[in-house]
C-alpha cells in the first residue's frame, strides 16, 4: 500500500472536502515546492474520486513529453489505470485510452476533441505547471475553452506567479496580481517547509565571482566584474549592442578557448565553475555514490562547449540534451538510471523532469526570470530516499538578478537549514549502504572496493605547464589561477561557441581567420546595428566561405 507523506494526506483530505462537500468551486489549488511530491498527491486525489464514483476519466496537462511519460508511470503506480499519451496536435483523443496525459502545446490543436470528451464524461483535469496557461496566450486560451466543461480541475504549481505578470486561466487574482483563490480550496507547502519536513534537500548558493578584462583595439582595456559595469570609451559608445555584450553576465556566458581557438579553456571562467562544482560533487558522492550534476546552458552552442569543458576538467564525457537532438528521452532515462556525473541541458530539464540523484547545478540560463530560477533549483533538491542526508549546490555567476532570487529562497529556509553541513567524516558504500571511514579502501561489510579518485590536471596558459586542478598558482612559472579572465573584443561579441555543424575545409578556415579581424573592424566602425548582429551570429572560421560566396556573386 502506498505510504503518503503527511502533507499529501492533508492535501487529499482538504481537496475532497472542498470539491465534494463545500462545492463552492470546482478548482482546487496545490501550491507546493518543486520536488515535494505534487504528482503523487494529485494521483491519489484522482484515485479517491474514482473510488467515490465522482469521475469517469482523468486528463493531465503537462509541460513537455518527458514529463508526460513520468505522469503516465506514476498514475498507473497509484491508480492501476493506463494513461494514453499525447505530445502532438493530432490523434483520436477518445480512443487513446481511458485516461489521457497531453503536453500544453498539444492541446492547442485538439481543443474540440478535449471539449467533447469533457461534455460526454465526468472529467477531472489535472493542470501541471499551471504558470504555462496565461489567459492571453495560446496555451491558456486552449485550456480555457477545451476544458470549460470539466467536472473538477486540480491546479498544480510550485511557482504560481508568472514572471511576465500575466494571469493564468481558472484562478482569480487580486488587484496586485496575486492569486486570490479561497484558502479553503488551496493547499500550500513552501520550499522552506518542505526542507524542514525532509521532503526536499536544503540548498547552498555559490556566487561565482569573476573579473574580466576585455582587450579592445589600440591597446585599450575594459574591466568588468559583478560589482562594476563596463565603462566604454567615447569612441565605442556609438556601437549598438556593445554595452550589453560587455555586461558581466554576458561575459560569464562567453566561451573561452586556448590559443588554437577551438579547445575550451580549462582555466577560464566556465572552467573554474566546473572545477568548483566537480569538487562539490566529489564530496557529495561520499554520501550519495551516484550523485549527479546538471548544467543549464543558454544555447545549444554553449551547451556543446560546456560538455567539452566538463570532459576536459572531469575526465568523463557529459550527456547532452536539447530540443534539436533525436532520442532525448532515452538520453535522459539513461542518465537517470546510471551513475554518470554530468548532464548538460538547454531548456530540457528545467521543470517537471524527476531525477532525484541530481545534487549540483551550474546555472547559465537564457531566461533570467525568478520562475525559471526556482524551477531549475527544483531539479537538484529532490529527496533521494530516507537515508539521503546531502545538500544541493547551485553554482551561478555572481550576478545581481540571481542573487536577489537566491536570497528569497534562502529566506524561506529555517536558520538551521541555511547553515552548510560540515565535511563528511564517513562515506557510504554504494553496494550495501554501510557507513565506513573515509580512508578505507574496502567495505568491511561486503568487500566492495572503493574506486581511487583520479587526479585532475590543468594547463597553465602562461607557460603550458601541467598543474593539479586544485592548484592556485602554477608550479612552474608562478602565474595565479584566480578569478581574473582576459577576453578579446571578438570573443565578447560572439554569441556562442564555434558552430561545428558547418562543413568547412581547412582552406576556408585559414582564409576565414585571416580576413576576420579586417571584416570585424570594418563592421564595428560602420556602426550598422544589423550588420553587427549578423557578425555576432557567425564564427570567424566561416568568414572565408562568406568571402568566397560574395566573390562568386560579384563575378556573376
Amino acid at each position: 500500500m502506498l505510504k503518503l507523506r503527511p502533507w499529501q494526506t492533508e492535501a487529499l483530505n482538504k481537496s475532497l472536502h472542498w470539491l465534494l462537500e463545500v462545492r463552492k468551486d470546482r478548482h482546487f489549488l496545490i501550491n507546493a515546492a518543486p520536488g515535494s511530491g505534487k504528482t503523487i498527491a494529485a494521483c491519489v486525489i484522482a484515485d479517491n474520486l474514482f473510488a467515490k464514483g465522482e469521475i469517469d476519466r482523468v486528463i493531465v496537462i503537462a509541460p513537455r513529453s518527458e514529463v508526460v511519460k513520468q505522469w503516465a508511470g506514476d498514475f498507473y503506480a497509484v491508480t492501476k489505470r493506463h494513461m494514453g499519451k499525447v505530445t502532438g496536435s493530432f490523434g483520436d483523443v477518445e480512443n487513446l485510452g481511458y485516461d489521457v496525459c497531453a503536453t500544453w502545446s498539444a492541446i492547442q490543436g485538439l481543443q474540440d476533441a478535449f471539449q467533447a470528451l469533457c461534455r460526454e464524461h465526468r472529467v477531472l483535469v489535472i493542470c501541471d505547471e499551471h504558470h504555462h496557461a496565461a489567459i492571453n496566450a495560446a496555451w491558456g486560451s486552449g485550456a480555457g475553452s477545451g476544458f470549460a466543461d470539466a467536472k473538477f480541475v486540480l491546479v498544480l504549481t510550485g511557482t504560481p506567479i508568472r514572471s511576465d505578470g500575466e494571469k493564468s486561466v481558472w484562478l482569480a487574482y487580486d488587484d496586485k496580481g496575486r492569486i486570490d483563490h479561497p484558502e479553503e480550496g488551496t493547499y500550500t507547502l513552501t520550499y522552506g517547509q518542505a526542507v524542514d519536513l525532509g521532503y526536499c534537500r536544503p540548498v547552498t548558493f555559490h556566487r561565482h565571482e569573476g573579473h574580466f578584462t576585455v582587450d579592445l583595439k589600440d591597446g585599450q582595456h575594459i574591466h568588468v566584474s559583478s560589482k562594476e559595469g563596463a565603462s566604454l570609451p567615447k569612441d565605442l559608445l556609438r556601437i549598438p549592442g556593445l554595452q550589453r555584450a560587455l555586461e558581466f553576465y554576458e561575459l560569464a556566458c562567453t566561451p573561452q578557448y586556448e590559443r588554437d581557438r577551438t579547445t575550451p579553456l580549462v582555466t577560464g571562467y566556465q572552467g573554474s565553475m566546473i572545477e568548483y562544482a566537480g569538487a562539490k560533487l566529489d564530496d557529495l558522492r561520499l554520501r550519495m555514490p551516484d550523485a549527479g550534476g546538471l548544467v543549464i546552458a543558454p544555447s545549444i552552442e554553449i551547451a556543446e562547449y560546456m560538455a567539452e569543458l566538463v570532459e576536459r576538467v572531469e575526465g568523463e564525457a557529459a550527456i547532452v540534451v536539447h530540443s534539436q537532438m533525436k532520442g532525448v528521452e532515452s538520453r535522459i532515462e539513461a542518465f537517470k538510471k546510471t551513475d554518470r556525473r554530468w548532464l548538460v541541458s538547454v531548456a530540457m530539464i528545467s521543470e517537471g523532469v524527476d531525477i532525484p540523484r541530481l545534487r549540483v547545478l551550474i546555472y547559465l540560463p537564457n531566461a533570467l526570470t525568478e520562475l525559471a530560477f526556482r524551477q531549475a533549483i527544483g531539479r537538484v533538491v529532490r529527496n533521494n530516499g530516507p537515508e539521503d542526508d546531502t545538500r544541493a549546490y547551485v553554482v551561478m555567476p555572481s550576478f545581481e538578478t540571481f542573487e536577489v532570487y537566491a536570497r528569497r529562497v534562502e529566506e524561506e529556509m529555517s536558520a538551521g537549514a541555511r547553515k552548510e553541513d560540515a565535511p563528511a567524516k564517513m562515506k557510504r558504500c554504494p553496494m550495501c549502504a554501510s557507513e565506513v571511514p573515509l580512508g578505507v579502501q574496502f567495505c568491511e561489510s561486503c568487500g566492495f572496493e572503493f574506486p581511487k579518485a583520479g587526479k585532475k590536471f590543468k594547463i597553465c596558459e602562461q607557460c603550458q605547464s601541467q598543474n593539479l586542478m586544485s592548484a592556485k598558482i602554477c608550479q612552474a612559472c608562478g602565474a595565479k589561477f584566480g578569478a581574473e579572465y582576459v577576453i578579446t573584443l571578438d570573443e565578447a561579441l560572439r554569441t556562442g561557441a564555434i558552430i561545428r555543424g558547418m562543413d568547412l575545409d581547412e582552406q576556408e578556415v585559414q582564409q576565414g581567420e585571416e580576413v576576420a579581424p579586417i571584416v570585424r573592424s570594418a563592421i564595428l566602425d560602420s556602426g550598422d546595428a544589423t550588420l553587427i548582429r549578423m557578425m555576432r551570429s557567425l564564427p570567424e572560421e566561416s568568414f572565408g566561405r562568406l568571402q568566397n560566396i560574395l566573390d562568386k556573386a560579384k563575378k556573376n
